[in-house]
């Protein structure tokens, strides 16, 4: 599906889904993380499908200060897990990503958004099917919007890609942090069998491809 643009993609058919997945619930946040930590930080909101494979990938990126799991774009106030799955929300699965503009631009952070996942899929990433797995981007200024309208636009014209981007762009509004468990879940759970079998072999491509970018 990749041709030029992208060197691999991370999308696959394994029969475990990201579905499969605990179902308790806690609290919800609703979490608007912009300048938190720091007022030089900046914010991108991205839908990639499953959040804990994309939370696994961008959490490892030289200048992202913090990678948080949760929903967006829905109209439903403070959604648990077991309500977003049943794609009638209107939420996706997402993340919010806190970054250093003075060590990682948004354009990379989108370089790794097209390479994580597979934007032509409609609401749809490997075996997991619903508009809660949407490609999304939620973009949180002009700036960003633009920037990710030249992408697809750029990224149709090249062929990269041999169907078109179905990416949504998408007014970021509010986010909801997911329960507890969502969270840093690869690294807590690395050897439970989807962290195995699906998330670790899409981080080891990852490594690969863009380790001049990573922390360490």
């Amino acid at each position: 599906m990749l041709k030029i643009f992208c060197s691999f993609i991370f999308c696959s058919n394994i029969i475990l889904s990201c579905a499969q997945k605990n179902n308790s619930i806690s609290t919800q946040k609703e979490n608007n993380m912009t300048t938190d930590l720091n007022t030089n930080y900046d914010t991108a909101t991205f839908g990639t499908g499953c959040f804990w494979c994309t939370e696994a990938i961008f959490q490892e990126l030289k200048g992202v200060v913090k990678a948080t799991c949760g929903y967006s774009g829905g109209n439903k106030v403070n959604p648990t897990y077991k309500e977003v799955c049943t794609g009638t929300t209107g939420h996706a699965e997402c993340l919010q990503i806190i970054y250093d503009p003075a060590k990682i631009s948004f354009d990379e952070l989108l370089e790794v958004f097209w390479q994580v996942h597979d934007p032509t899929s409609l609401n749809r990433q490997g075996d997991d099917e619903g508009t809660q797995y949407r490609s999304v981007v939620f973009y949180h200024n002009a700036l960003q919007k633009s920037k990710t309208e030249h992408y697809i636009v750029e990224l149709n014209k090249s062929g990269a890609f041999d169907k078109p981007i179905v990416t949504a762009l998408e007014p970021y509004g509010k986010f909801y942090q997911a329960e507890d468990y969502h969270q840093d879940y690869y690294n807590q759970n690395g050897e439970q069998p989807y962290c195995r079998m699906v998330i670790r072999p899409k981080v080891e491509k990852f490594e690969k491809v863009f380790k001049n970018k990573l922390k360490h």
